[in-house]
């Protein structure tokens, strides 16, 4: 999808979710006159044109030198660009580079990550560059290459069994809530990203499936959401696991060793798992 320049942004988006694109203009504005920023791109919902009133702001600043080593730095920004509610790092996603914001007036969620030029080259996506001081995000573009994540199939295979397994042994023993959170896994690293691979979209975990999957493999994906009983988490799980299956059958390479040993074992262990009684 063509991406919008910043002006048919500003002339076209409702006012509904304008507030995700005044707040860039503030924070570009503030930006301009900083000279240890290089340049300030955006990413996320921006890139699609999917941008709404329940859409983050991902916001990139890029600057001379490292910053992230100082959290008072990284917050020092961040209160330039408005009334801030709330901050804390990105250590829960790994990316301690990253500042998590809450604004207020307006309430907004905005994501601040801070990176060098050098970091800037390496990532997820192509940014929209909001302001570029001597075009060198520009260059740093148009010389490299972005590259989503993917962990890749053999990496599901070497994993999927025994993550099954131990999904049997909580549900054996009562432990349904851990059970539960496990599902959330499973689709999130499994399951999601196959499907989002199988309908050409990016693997980008149950992002989105609701608007980007086609509406039968949703509802194959909807059917891998237990309720808190054990027959309806048996039920969900040997779904995942047929699931799983025809999406191997379909997606993998010839290349991907299949643990059939270990599914074979796994298999028996959730027919005994069944059979218990309550």
């Amino acid at each position: 999808m063509r991406k919008k320049n910043w002006r048919i942004l500003k002339e076209e988006y409702s006012d509904f979710n304008m507030n995700q694109v005044q707040f860039a203009d503030k924070v570009k504005t503030i930006l301009e006159v900083d000279d240890h920023v290089i340049g300030l791109a955006v990413g996320g919902s921006w890139l699609s044109n999917q941008l709404d009133e329940f859409s983050d702001l991902d916001l990139v600043i890029v600057t001379e030198t490292k910053i992230t080593d100082n959290r008072s730095r990284m917050l020092a920004y961040a209160e330039k660009f408005g009334n801030l509610l709330s901050a804390f790092t990105g250590e829960h996603v790994g990316e301690p580079r990253l500042l998590v914001c809450l604004y207020d007036d307006p309430l907004l969620h905005v994501d601040l990550k801070f990176v060098t030029l050098d970091e800037f080259a390496v990532r997820i996506e192509d940014p929209f560059i909001l302001l570029d001081k001597n075009d060198r995000l520009n260059n740093v573009l148009k010389t490299t290459e972005a590259k989503f994540p993917f962990a890749g199939y053999q990496w599901m295979e070497d994993r999927f069994w025994t993550w099954v397994h131990y999904m049997l042994a909580k549900i054996g023993r009562g432990e349904y809530l851990e059970a539960l959170d496990a599902f959330g896994i499973l689709r999130m690293l499994v399951l999601a990203p196959l499907l989002h691979k199988k309908n050409n979209n990016l693997p980008r975990g149950v992002r989105r499936v609701e608007q980007e999957l086609a509406e039968g493999d949703l509802e194959e994906l909807k059917r891998t959401i237990p309720h808190y009983s054990r027959q309806s988490l048996l039920d969900s799980l040997a779904h995942a696991v047929e699931l799983y299956g025809k999406l191997r059958a379909e997606l993998f390479e010839e290349n991907i060793i299949l643990r059939k040993e270990t599914e074979d074992r796994v298999m028996h262990y959730f027919n005994e798992i069944k059979a218990m009684s309550t």
